[in-house]
């Protein structure tokens, strides 16, 4: 992971996703899935391409269960947009950079 791309725990979640002064990208994400693996690249492209308007954090669903139940994640890769504390968006599965790009701005812009 990059600088641009931040690891968040229980511990972290309330300061750098909740209480965030820009929207966040969440990332739920573990090891074992593949898909999962293949899109990290992409977010930190999306993480530098949009630098300042959005933070781009990953949420691993095996170190931190509680979250992954808080925002009753079913499958994963699992993007949630977050944006003055709350849900405002989301998208499943490993998708293009374009559509990423597309629901940042929207959030970003909205």
């Amino acid at each position: 992971m990059s600088e641009l791309v931040m690891h968040v725990t229980e511990k972290n979640f309330q300061t750098e996703v909740l209480e965030s002064n820009v929207p966040v990208l969440v990332d739920f994400w573990a090891d074992w899935c593949g898909p999962c693996v293949a899109l990290a690249p992409t977010l930190e492209e999306v993480a530098r391409e949009r630098q300042g308007k959005i933070k781009v954090c990953k949420v691993n669903v095996e170190e931190e269960p509680q979250l992954a139940a808080q925002f009753n994640i079913r499958n994963i890769p699992f993007l949630a947009f977050i944006k003055n504390g709350q849900k405002v968006g989301d998208l499943v599965g490993n998708q293009p950079k374009q559509t990423i790009l597309k629901a940042v701005d929207s959030v970003a812009n909205g």
